[in-house]
């Protein structure tokens, strides 16, 4: 059977109306499930749009806002596609399983939720972020010191947005350390042998009127009788701040702190000045102490890393100790410490391990 013209038209015209109802439906369809609002009509999304809210994402000075689908829905159309078929699972887990209906309960799938993203946009290299930022648009001048190493850190190592930028518009999950750990460095000191030549301490204790040594520092064993162990301390002054011990010549990571006593008990050298004008001697001090103490440090580094996986490694990606110097590295780990639950202690020990594979110290 023929067709004739007519028919033939007729036929195109409606396969056109057809294709343009489906697609076009299809396409309308999914931008308007794409819109917060849409987002939002999920009671469960209110935890994270209440987080959103507090974020430079939803107000700042610029004016400028990035809406739930510009962080979490790829522009290309395939990613866009693969993108909302997955997000299929949460209008299921919303109206059937309630898996996170609680706050509680949303706590509880936090860390699941977030590395499910992160994974996302590790595989895709951060491309919704990169739609709107970009390295080359950056203006280094605008940023901080230490922002502006990190960007140069993340290009060297072809790191991608979200490797450092987790807490960006969320709440990071917050993981705490066990405690299990430290017990097990605890249980480890009453292994350190009575005659080991060379001892660390795990926490920051007491040398009598002396003063405190910082945990992880070096101590020479000299002698040790039941209860105690007289130990060398050796470090450095520096010119006006005599009541400290410093890890090195120019190096200001603190090993202990001196009382008037402590400090007349020094052994001293000469002062020398380095290439800043700052003065500094060698210093050594004999004294006694009772604390547990491991003789092996490898130990305490293998606990620092551990608090690097969980306490840093939860907002960006693991920088190595020797991306910064003895000097930097307080500062910087104060400040990020600063940001999460960390222990006194912990921060110490953490900040210690930095210092102590500095590259001015392993000389990379």
């Amino acid at each position: 059977m023929k067709l004739n013209k007519y028919t033939i038209g007729l036929l195109t015209i409606i396969g056109i109306v057809i294709g343009w109802v489906t697609l076009g439906g299809s396409a309308a369809v999914m931008h308007m499930t794409s819109s917060t609002e849409f987002c939002l009509s999920c009671h469960t999304m209110q935890i994270p749009y209440e987080e959103y809210q507090g974020s430079k994402h939803f107000s700042n000075a610029k004016g400028i806002r990035a809406e739930c689908a510009d962080c979490h829905i790829p522009s290309d159309p395939i990613d866009y596609v693969i993108t909302k078929i997955r997000a299929s699972k949460d209008i299921y887990h919303e109206f059937i399983t309630g898996k996170i209906d609680t706050e509680d309960k949303y706590e509880e799938h936090r860390l699941a939720m977030a590395e499910t993203v992160w994974a996302q946009m590790r595989a895709n290299d951060s491309v919704t972020c990169r739609s709107c930022h970009s390295f080359d648009a950056m203006d280094t001048y605008e940023q901080s010191e230490n922002a502006t190493k990190m960007h140069e850190y993340g290009i060297e190592n072809n790191q991608t947005c979200i490797d450092c930028h987790k807490g960006v518009a969320h709440f990071p999950p917050e993981i705490e350390m066990s405690s299990e750990a430290y017990d097990n460095l605890l249980a480890l000191t009453e292994e350190t042998k009575p005659d080991a030549e060379i001892v660390y301490p795990i926490d920051t204790i007491s040398i009598g009127d002396f003063g405190r040594v910082n945990p992880t520092v070096e101590l020479k064993v000299i002698s040790h009788d039941t209860d105690f162990r007289t130990v060398q301390i050796s470090g450095y002054q520096m010119k006006g701040a005599e009541q400290v011990l410093y890890m090195g010549k120019g190096q200001r990571a603190i090993i202990a702190t001196l009382t008037d006593e402590g400090q007349a008990a020094l052994n001293v050298g000469k002062f020398a000045e380095d290439e800043y004008g700052n003065a500094w001697r060698t210093a050594e001090l004999i004294a006694k102490t009772d604390a547990a103490v491991l003789g092996n440090i490898e130990p305490l580094w293998r606990y620092a890393e551990e608090l690097d996986n969980v306490y840093c490694a939860a907002c960006h990606s693991i920088i190595p100790a020797n991306h910064f110097t003895v000097n930097a590295w307080g500062p910087v780990a104060k400040s990020m410490g600063d940001r999460t639950d960390i222990t006194e202690l912990n921060l110490e020990i953490l900040t210690k391990f930095f210092q102590n594979h500095a590259k001015d110290v392993v000389g990379h």
